[in-house]
């Protein structure tokens, strides 16, 4: 990993799979107002964490109204337009005692211990674009291998900042930006500690089969980080194929963030899926793993001593609840998925993976284990009335070693999410 991400960082402009083109051209160029629009997302949400040990059992159920306004761009050769985004969530259950799982992030808690009973949170970016090159300051939600603002919980993860985007060339996505404060999902607080974060990057779909990404990031006082992403697809048939993905990270600490967490400086972790799609069936297999002198270190806020980088900045095969990225350890997993929609349930999805892992390094011990069974089913409404409802079940099963509980916690996990997205022009 140490020769092969600096390497291809040479190929930035020839860079996992590419992102939709959703710069529109000039040509295309309805106007401000035409070309606006506004959502609005009704989330109800709700994560139980039944912790083994001594953890207390820790669940938040919420509801949650998102609004999204995108505007179009001014006419002529330089276009300017302007964003807005509202977040509201009530809470429903998760106080006293119950709220503040540091993973389920709904609410933040008060001095005394009890969770928020409700949450506003409002941003807004102006944009300027030229051809289809849209730079734009503000609130910012990027999506990317090095930064994911995370929403996947009650309200979505927010960056304060400034973004370029690029798509000039057919199928290449270059990427650019400086961040200067980042918006925790479960507060309203302009910053949650971070100092600054520098990224860059590119994807590039080179034709059918075949895509790639490459990209970096700079957290201030905190990490560098590089990602080199890979996709094949092999068709072998009428709706039969093979999917080849390969992910990989290398991380460098700074050396008194990594003092102040007591660990190493280095990581690098890597993953490698293939996937045999038959029809309604896709069956993976893929192995996963860690090495360096500390684990994969992502997400958090830096108030708490984390990174600051996304919560969902983690772009590897073996993530469900564990993420299986602890000091030297290694995963392989076994999974299944299934799309009932071609046996006449249109909408309605199964997911169901194990993943096990050994070699996990802790200061007890030098091949730590864990190991995890998914289950996830998901409905989407195909049409009438409720058309895009959709209602998301999952269940895992997390067991870890005594020896490595200093490196993470198992138990058993519910979640329930019902999401209803509203276009309101």
């Amino acid at each position: 990993m140490k020769k092969i991400l600096p390497l291809t960082l040479l190929a930035a402009l020839c860079a996992q799979s590419a992102y939709a083109d959703t710069t529109p051209s000039q040509a295309s160029n309805n106007g401000f107002i035409a070309d606006s629009h506004l959502d609005l997302l009704f989330r109800n949400a709700f994560i139980d964490r039944n912790y083994r040990g001594n953890t207390e059992t820790r669940d938040e159920w919420g509801q949650a109204a998102i609004l999204n306004f995108t505007s179009g761009f001014t006419q002529g050769p330089v276009g300017f337009g302007f964003d807005a985004l509202g977040q509201y969530a009530v809470r429903l259950d998760g106080g006293w005692g119950q709220g503040g799982g540091a993973g389920i992030d709904f609410f933040s808690q008060n001095q005394d211990g009890q969770s928020k009973n409700d949450l506003e949170k409002i941003g807004g970016r102006a944009k300027m674009r030229v051809s289809k090159t849209v730079l734009s300051y503000g609130t910012q939600a990027p999506v990317l291998p090095i930064l994911n603002a995370d929403s996947s919980r009650l309200l979505d993860e927010t960056y304060t900042g400034v973004m370029l985007d690029s798509q000039e060339i057919d199928g290449l996505d270059v990427t650019a930006g400086h961040f200067t404060a980042e918006q925790q999902k479960s507060s309203n607080k302009y910053n949650s500690g971070l100092h600054a974060l520098t990224f860059g990057g590119a994807s590039y779909q080179f034709n059918d089969r075949l895509s790639g990404s490459i990209y970096a990031s700079n957290v201030e006082s905190v990490l560098s980080k590089q990602y080199l992403g890979m996709t094949y697809t092999q068709p072998l048939a009428p709706e039969h194929s093979l999917i080849f993905d390969f992910n990989g990270y290398n991380s460098h600490l700074n050396k008194g963030y990594a003092e102040s967490q007591d660990t190493g400086r280095h990581n690098d972790i890597w993953s490698f899926a293939t996937s045999y799609v038959a029809g309604m069936h896709t069956f993976k297999i893929a192995y996963q793993q860690s090495t360096g002198s500390t684990g994969y270190n992502y997400g958090g806020y830096g108030k708490n001593g984390g990174v600051g980088d996304g919560g969902n900045s983690i772009y590897v095969s073996n993530s469900y609840w564990s993420d299986f990225n602890g000091k030297g350890e290694r995963s392989i997993q076994l999974a299944y998925s299934a799309d009932l929609g071609k046996v006449g349930l249109p909408g309605l999805t199964y997911d169901v993976a194990y993943v096990t892992a050994d070699n996990i390094e802790t200061a007890e011990t030098n091949n730590g284990h864990e190991h995890e069974l998914f289950n996830q089913i998901q409905y989407k409404v195909p049409s009438g009335v409720a058309k895009n409802l959709k209602i998301k079940l999952r269940y895992s099963i997390l067991r870890v070693s005594a020896d490595a509980s200093s490196y993470n916690v198992g138990g058993n996990e519910v979640r329930v999410f019902v999401e209803y997205p509203l276009s309101i022009f």
